[in-house]
């Protein structure tokens, strides 16, 4: 097996892990099995990772990548604020819908860490990397279309990051794809409402 910078595969090993947790559950889930999903050796995981929680960690701010990425470049400057934000929520939703198993490992994730005596700080950093990610989103198209904001920026964020958690487990949950198109609509006058276009 050819040998990887230390950042590529603990990116391996978090992409492994991601799959293994998918699959099995979190508790289910072993050192030794990501390590096998990965194809590497179990003293490899441990060069890579001092604890499970440095792995959890890992896994969390990767899937939030993941999905990050897609909606950075759909929300590109369009011809109307409400056609930029719609495009926003589009990628997301269809990131959730295409899919769900990693979405719904997140609250898996959540409810693991909170249950786990020591690993409560995983599941506050999850959801202030959701705030944080809302910020950069938000920045990124007032940067670019020169929005101002009747709510201050870390009060939407944080009710971004609500709100689409909260339809993320309605949707997980009721799996209603024909519902959503008017959600998403309703969503987008919404948060369009909450912004002065110079």
């Amino acid at each position: 097996m050819p040998r990887l910078p230390s950042a590529e595969r603990r990116r391996q090993l978090t992409e492994a892990a991601i799959r293994a947790m998918a699959r099995d559950g979190v508790p289910r889930t072993t050192t030794r099995s990501i390590a096998a999903e990965a194809g590497v050796s179990l003293s490899v995981f441990h060069y890579c990772f001092d604890s499970k929680q440095q792995l959890i960690e890992s896994v969390i701010t990767t899937i939030t990548g993941h999905y990050v990425t897609v909606v950075k470049e759909a929300i590109r400057p369009r011809a109307t604020l409400e056609e930029t934000v719609r495009a926003g929520f589009q990628a997301y939703w269809d990131h959730v819908r295409a899919h769900p198993d990693e979405h719904m490992l997140t609250y898996e994730l959540t409810q693991y860490a909170l249950r786990q005596p020591g690993f409560e700080h995983l599941a506050r950093r999850q959801y202030e990397l959701y705030a944080e990610t809302y910020t950069e989103l938000i920045d990124q198209l007032r940067q670019a279309m020169g929005l101002r904001l009747r709510v201050p920026v870390p009060v939407l964020a944080r009710y971004l990051a609500a709100m689409t958690d909260g339809l993320t487990l309605n949707h997980l949950v009721l799996g209603d794809d024909s519902a959503w198109t008017g959600v998403l609509d309703m969503v987008t006058a919404h948060v369009a409402g909450l912004v002065h276009e110079n």
